[in-house]
């Protein structure tokens, strides 16, 4: 069923954070997945909730600028400042989003960061998260999934001698089913009114929303074994949808 959603995307813009200088799994967001670069997932998933008046890149890497582009994204502008492994993203995102306004002469009510690490998210979901976001009225929402088997109430913490200490050590006494409901964001989209978002310049502002998605859509991928896992569930959701 197609979702119908307000009449605003020619007001909003999607931001793909992109530096080139992964660590852990060099060229990471240009790396073939499955057929493509990793990023070019996150790009056709945004192109193809049909939400944003721009899907924009912003990276330090004229390599991954020419890739996008070949993948229907707009990198029109090299990011020259926090691209490093220190600065928050959130700050990559509102310096693309000022050099947006400014070389497009044009202003939006509406921001989405997709981070290109997770290439599972699909615009049905983008398009979801976008009908909730702005139904509620809300000013933030990140995208978050539910913990599975992994119960973090249960965490302990583990000295050098393997002496393990709860760190919840009254929730061990509760049921399970009487624990408060615990989730984990994933960077797979959050959305922010770009008024605020200027004004805090942060996605983790006071009184931001969850947006909770399928854990197997929410993978974020930062090692080899994300990588792995994310593969096999890339099958897995794409035989589904088949």
């Amino acid at each position: 069923m197609d979702i119908v959603v307000e009449n605003s995307s020619s007001h909003s813009i999607a931001i793909i954070p992109a530096r080139g200088g992964s660590k852990r799994i060099p060229k990471k967001n240009i790396r073939d997945f499955k057929g493509k670069p990793m990023i070019a997932w996150t790009i056709g998933a945004a192109l193809e909730s049909g939400l944003f008046q721009h899907v924009l890149v912003s990276t330090d890497d004229p390599e991954i600028a020419e890739i996008v582009v070949e993948h229907g994204a707009e990198c029109p502008f090299l990011r020259e400042e926090h691209h490093d492994d220190h600065s928050p993203v959130s700050e990559a995102t509102l310096k693309a989003l000022f050099q947006a306004q400014e070389h497009y002469n044009e202003t939006y009510d509406i921001v989405a960061q997709l981070m290109p690490n997770c290439p599972l998210r699909s615009a049905v979901t983008i398009k979801n998260m976008f009908e909730k976001f702005t139904a509620e009225q809300v000013d933030f929402m990140l995208s978050h999934t539910r913990y599975g088997w992994l119960n973090p109430w249960w965490a302990c913490e583990m000295d050098k001698s393997g002496e393990v200490k709860p760190l919840f050590e009254q929730k061990l006494k509760e049921r399970s089913q009487d624990l408060p409901e615990l989730c984990c964001p994933t960077g797979a989209v959050w959305m922010a009114r770009c008024k605020d978002f200027i004004e805090h310049k942060t996605f983790h502002a006071p009184g931001k929303k969850a947006f909770i998605m399928d854990w197997q859509e929410a993978v974020d991928i930062d090692d080899m074994d994300d990588w792995a896992m994310a593969e096999l569930l890339f099958d897995k959701l794409n035989s589904n949808r088949d």
